[in-house]
């Protein structure tokens, strides 16, 4: 006989008090996630605030591992650094390969080791935001951490999402992964050089990425080629020339 009471059915009522701690567990899951996000909102808010305050263009740059996000990023800093104050924070779990890759262009970088986490969040935006020179009307580049799932969940304060798709991953990553996609203002295609060598329908991914976010802007990139990159840049400088009225 259940002690709480007295049911005879034993395996019926153990039923019952398993699904009544799984829904227990369930819901302070659900207020622990929910505490975490205001958290991370309320840095979020302040890092935008002092980006706007100071017309600083911040960008989230999001991939999977190996989307060649890292080697855009040189590319991209090689052709800016003569327009725009720059800096860099890197996000990985472990090392600084990338962050001394960017620092051998003389840009001042902040490594942001996350152990086993697998996302930036906006408290160590800004942590890191504190200990870079950041001029007026500079740009800032984070890259986050090689995952599409939970940076997309973290607002860091940016300006923009940029989700960074290789054609080496599959037509299909939009469908899988849509919270990041309809996180994101621009997803680059990158790595277009090795189309004949791959097996991936870029029109396919196009039509799968506007099925999610029909406002997404899609620009179609390699830095081994060239191709694209004036396009990319074209977008990042129009957007900095704003940034005061964009970052909001």
């Amino acid at each position: 006989m259940c002690v709480t009471c007295g049911c005879n059915d034993h395996h019926a009522h153990a039923d019952v008090h398993q699904h009544k701690n799984l829904s227990h567990e369930h819901h302070e899951l659900i207020n622990i996630e929910q505490n975490v996000l205001e958290t991370n909102d309320r840095f979020a808010a302040d890092n935008r605030k002092q980006f706007k305050d100071r017309s600083i263009l911040a960008i989230n740059f999001l991939s999977s591992p190996g989307s060649g996000k890292t080697s855009l990023l040189l590319k991209t800093i090689q052709h800016l650094k003569k327009d725009f104050a720059i800096a860099v924070i890197e996000g990985d779990q472990q090392t600084d390969f990338d962050a001394r890759r960017i620092a051998a262009l003389d840009i001042p970088v902040k490594q942001i080791n996350t152990g086993k986490g697998c996302h930036l969040d906006a408290h160590m935006i800004s942590h890191a935001i504190d200990q870079l020179p950041l001029p007026a009307h500079s740009l800032l580049f984070i890259e986050n951490v090689g995952n599409l799932v939970c940076p997309a969940l973290f607002d860091l304060g940016e300006a923009f999402k940029v989700m960074i798709l290789s054609v080496t991953e599959g037509e299909d990553k939009p469908l899988k992964y849509p919270y990041m996609i309809r996180e994101s203002q621009l997803m680059i295609i990158n790595k277009i050089d090795l189309l004949p060598y791959v097996d991936f329908d870029i029109n396919q991914c196009i039509q799968y990425a506007l099925s999610v976010n029909p406002q997404l802007t899609i620009i179609q990139t390699s830095v081994t080629s060239r191709q694209g990159l004036d396009q990319w840049h074209h977008w990042l400088k129009s957007r900095a020339t704003t940034a005061a009225s964009l970052v909001s």
